[in-house]
């Protein structure tokens, strides 16, 4: 019983260092040379963060338009809203 517990972590261990070793091995394939890899880097951080503003832009946008259209049901927040739309008008 306590062998095959411990064969089972040896070949769990076994299959864990292979899979790295072949991630390892597919990773340096494509990637030979560290220039490489920083340029790759470089372009896929600028991508990440256009994607994260663009993304913000339009999930506030949406927000926005979604409180603008419940202004006549709840007059707290019409003045809230239109508190935030003066604002973003006069660029403050």
């Amino acid at each position: 019983m306590v062998f095959k517990k411990i064969s089972k972590k040896i070949a769990a261990d076994n299959e864990r260092g292979a899979r790295a070793t072949i991630i390892e091995d597919l990773f340096y394939d494509f990637n030979r040379s560290r220039a490489q890899i920083y340029k790759m880097n470089f372009v896929r951080g600028i991508f990440f963060g256009f994607g994260s503003v663009l993304g913000g832009t339009v999930l506030i946008t949406l927000l926005a338009w979604l409180l603008g259209q419940f202004v006549n049901v709840f007059p707290p927040l019409g003045d809230f809203v239109n508190g935030v739309i003066d604002a973003m008008k006069q660029g403050k």
